[in-house]
């Protein structure tokens, strides 16, 4: 069973954005409502056992509005962080 991430990669484009509600979208929904795989985000990687534990059946059209889709990414550079001691106090603005 193929996944809707391997879906999207087949379809050569590096990103985009499907919009599932637009009425031209019709026969997209329904050739997307087959049951396929679901890449979890925000999951911790263990390579013995990525498959089970990393993807899950669902149906695209019925859980999203919409899907953006994006082949390559990178992560994201923190903000500085600042001391949260200095300046205000902490109860600022009701000094208890």
């Amino acid at each position: 069973m193929r996944s809707y991430e391997a879906l999207f990669r087949a379809a050569g484009h590096s990103r985009s954005l499907t919009d599932l509600r637009v009425p031209q979208a019709r026969e997209l929904r329904v050739a997307l409502t087959q049951p396929r795989l679901e890449r979890a985000i925000g999951v911790v990687y263990r390579s013995g056992s990525e498959f089970p534990s990393h993807y899950f059946k669902a149906v695209l059209p019925q859980q999203f509005d919409a899907f953006v889709w994006f082949e390559q990414t990178a992560a994201v550079t923190g903000l500085p962080v600042t001391d949260p001691c200095q300046g205000e106090s902490e109860t600022f603005p009701t000094g208890l």
